[in-house]
C-alpha cells in the first residue's frame, strides 16, 4: 500500500479549509506564542518565530492577533506563557494506529480530554512507544496538480533534499526529511510554483486498508480528538479506499 489513500488526500484537503477557521487560527496563534518564547520576538534572529508568522499570515490571521502574540510569547505583555508538546499514542477501529499531537499549559486536562475523545467514539489509549515505532517525522509539502508533472516537481525540489514525489488523489505530494522541508519550500517559491501546505509530520510505515463501517468509525473518532483544543494533529496509518470513500460520501 502507499497510504496515499482517499484519507490522507481528504485529511489535506480539510486542513487547508480548517485554516479558514478560528479553531485553527487558535492554533497558529499558539504556535506563534511558543516560537516567541523559545527565541524571542525578533524574527530575524528566530527562525521559528519567522516560520510561525509565515504560516498564520498564509492562512489570513489578522496581524493584530499575530503581532500580540509575538509579544504574549516573549513575555512583553506581562503574560506567562508555558505549552508543552505531548504525544498520545492510541489505536481505532480495526487495529488502526493514532499518534495524537498536542500542544498545551495543561498536562492533565489535555490527557484527560484526549482519553474521553478517545475511549468515547470506540478507540483505547496506548502506553507510550506503543504506535510510535511505526511512524517517521518526515517534511511533506502539498500541492494542487493543474498543469504540473512529477517531472516538472522533481525539477525543482530534487536539489534542495527532496525524497520522492508522489500522487495523492488531485494534489502532488512532495516528501523529505523533515530538516529539508524549508529548503523544499523555498526551491518551489524560486521555480514560482505555488503550494497548499508545508508540515512535518510523521507518516505510517504501514497501513491499515478500512471498509466501510470502520472508515465511519475512525472518522467519527478522529473528528472528535481533533475539536479539542489542545489537539494540533492526528496522525494515522488508516487507509480508506477510494471506493469505500465514495460510499461513505454516498451515504
Amino acid at each position: 500500500m502507499s497510504g496515499h489513500s482517499k484519507w490522507a488526500t481528504t485529511k489535506h484537503k480539510k486542513a487547508v479549509v480548517d485554516a479558514k477557521r478560528a479553531k485553527s487560527f487558535a492554533k497558529l496563534i499558539k504556535n506563534i506564542e511558543v516560537a516567541a518564547r523559545a527565541g524571542g520576538a525578533d524574527m530575524a534572529g528566530n527562525p521559528g518565530l519567522e516560520l510561525a508568522v509565515s504560516k498564520a499570515k498564509k492562512t489570513s490571521v489578522p496581524i493584530d492577533n499575530i503581532n500580540r502574540a509575538v509579544k504574549r510569547g516573549a513575555g512583553l505583555l506581562g503574560e506567562a506563557v508555558d505549552y508543552q508538546t505531548i504525544m498520545y499514542e492510541g489505536y481505532g477501529p480495526q487495529g488502526t494506529a493514532l499518534l495524537i499531537e498536542c500542544l498545551t499549559d495543561n498536562k492533565n486536562r489535555a490527557a484527560s480530554e484526549v482519553r474521553l475523545a478517545v475511549t468515547r467514539n470506540g478507540g483505547n489509549m496506548g502506553d507510550p512507544g506503543s504506535v510510535a515505532y511505526m511512524f517517521t517525522r518526515k517534511g511533506v509539502v502539498t500541492l494542487p496538480k493543474k498543469d504540473l508533472t512529477e517531472d516538472d516537481l522533481l525539477m525543482a525540489v530534487l536539489d534542495a533534499g527532496a525524497d520522492e514525489v508522489k500522487e495523492s488523489g488531485e494534489n502532488f505530494e512532495i516528501v523529505s526529511e523533515a530538516a529539508d522541508l524549508r529548503a523544499v519550500v523555498a526551491a518551489l517559491d524560486e521555480a514560482g510554483i505555488e503550494y497548499d501546505t508545508d508540515e512535518a509530520e510523521f507518516l505510517p510505515s504501514m497501513h491499515v486498508e478500512l471498509d466501510a463501517d470502520n472508515a465511519r468509525k475512525f472518522l467519527k473518532l478522529v473528528d472528535a480528538v481533533e475539536d479539542l483544543d489542545d489537539v494540533q494533529n492526528v496522525y494515522s496509518n488508516a487507509d480508506i479506499p477510494a471506493e469505500v470513500f465514495a460510499q461513505l460520501e454516498d451515504d
